[in-house]
């Protein structure tokens, strides 16, 4: 059986090693779906788990948002941006009495404990209050996704990591993180009406720009610099035989449930 995301430390907080990349490529969350959680929460206070440069915490406006972030060289980047932060997992941090009428996290809560991260949520919910947990899924074209697995393969023989996945529906790769989260909060018999929302965009991305995220994923982010450049290489070839260009559908899936 798989190890469980949040077991992997060194990975979860090893996305601050270019943390203005990070920021700069990182796509923004919809406006749709900050809207429908604004407008289903019961007052104002927003606490963002693994709030990472602040991405997320700053599409939140008109409220208080505190960040709960662990590596910090993330947090810092976020402070510096306005957001307020404190450092620690949300595991280990304390909350001081403090409670929250929404709790949100966007491609962060893998990282987090299912059991313990539902126990802390539950616990720092105002009655009524929202929890969302989301991520962004998406594919690159299959000759872009092969090219890359091709080479990361070559480049890290030795990695545990499947980086070709056997889902046919991007959607399908997120299941199992969706099906955990919810199982952790359903655990608790603290949380009721649980929806998935899905949002859906559309995006394009040049070579340069996707050489540009590249390296901000996880399967990347503590490989040294020669084998980042080596496996983009390859991956760049391939996008520009497509014209150095691609639009590919952008979906963002949310687990939501109201404290009860």
């Amino acid at each position: 059986m798989p190890t469980p995301p949040h077991l992997h430390r060194p990975a979860a907080e090893s996305f601050g090693v270019d943390v203005a990349r990070y920021d700069r490529t990182r796509p923004a969350y919809p406006d749709a779906l900050i809207a429908r959680i604004v407008a289903s929460s019961p007052g104002a206070a927003v606490l963002d788990v693994g709030c990472g440069t602040g991405i997320l915490a700053r599409q939140f406006v008109g409220g208080p948002v505190l960040g709960v972030e662990p590596d910090p060289r993330m947090a810092a980047f976020a402070r510096a941006t306005g957001v307020t932060v404190e450092e620690a997992r949300f595991e280990e941090w304390d909350p001081a009495g403090r409670r929250f009428d929404t709790l949100v996290s966007g491609q962060a809560w893998h990282w987090v404990d299912p059991v313990v991260g539902a126990e802390r949520a539950a616990a720092v919910l105002h009655p009524g209050g929202v929890l969302a947990l989301f991520w962004h899924v998406f594919q690159a074209p299959a000759t872009v996704g092969t090219a890359f697995a091709d080479a990361y393969e070559r480049v890290v023989p030795d990695s545990p990591i499947d980086v070709r996945g056997s889902a046919p529906d991007p959607r399908d790769l997120y299941r199992p993180i969706l099906d955990r989260a919810a199982a952790g909060l359903v655990a608790t018999g603290a949380f009721e009406g649980f929806d998935e929302w899905r949002h859906e965009v559309t995006r394009t991305y040049t070579t340069a720009q996707w050489l540009d995220l590249l390296p901000t994923q996880g399967t990347l982010t503590r490989l040294p610099a020669d084998a980042i450049a080596e496996i983009s290489t390859e991956v760049g070839a391939a996008i520009d035989a497509l014209g150095g260009r691609f639009t590919l559908p952008f979906r963002t899936v949310a687990l939501a449930a109201r404290r009860s």
